[in-house]
């Protein structure tokens, strides 16, 4: 086990160098991958008319779980800003309960609106460079992607009057603007890669 958590880490160190920057175009776009509601969602199949809102994320990181409200809210109202959102699993399900069956509880009791996949191989993240949960990529309506980094300011949890750098990056896209932060550093728990 612990040859292949070993292998597993270092194809992500090794991959890391293929990570994305501000500037660069979504990859991975078609990868299909399991829905918290049984079908096959791409990235693609989530992209709304002005961008497309892509988190990774998991169901047991105390960072994630600090965050959840905002980040539902946010992910919830992004349609209305045609902005179309998926979150994304990458962690290996053996470790921490990351499971498929989590996935559908937590979906349904926080009360997301939209996909939350899984990333069988963690090759999606690997690819787009995620190394923690919570991990946001932001892309405008061509692909390109203008945020990465955290939801906003703060550590385990939203800090009391701080800035949500996510919110700021989507309000900006939906008005044709350019994002105000571009880049922060994601803070959270390391990917469990598979």
């Amino acid at each position: 086990m612990k040859r292949c958590v070993v292998m597993g880490l270092v194809m992500a160190v090794s991959l890391g160098a293929m990570a994305i920057g501000i500037g660069d175009s979504l990859v991975d776009a078609d990868v299909k991958m399991k829905n918290v509601d049984g079908e096959l969602v791409s990235i693609s199949d989530a992209k709304g008319e002005k961008g497309t809102l892509v988190i990774f994320t998991c169901n047991h990181c105390p960072f994630v779980k600090g965050w959840q409200d905002v980040m539902v809210e946010l992910g919830n109202g992004c349609a209305e800003q045609g902005v179309g959102v998926i979150f994304i699993n990458s962690n290996d399900p053996d470790v921490k309960g990351d499971t498929y069956e989590g996935m559908q509880t937590l979906a349904e009791t926080a009360g997301y609106q939209f996909p939350y996949v899984v990333d069988e191989t963690s090759g999606v993240a690997v690819n787009f460079g995620a190394k923690k949960t919570p991990d946001v990529f932001l892309f405008d309506a061509d692909g390109t992607l203008v945020y990465q980094g955290a939801v906003g300011e703060g550590g385990r949890r939203p800090a009391e009057g701080g800035a949500i750098w996510l919110k700021d990056a989507l309000e900006a896209l939906a008005a044709g603007q350019a994002v105000p932060l571009a880049q922060t550093k994601a803070i959270g728990c390391s990917i469990k890669f598979r």
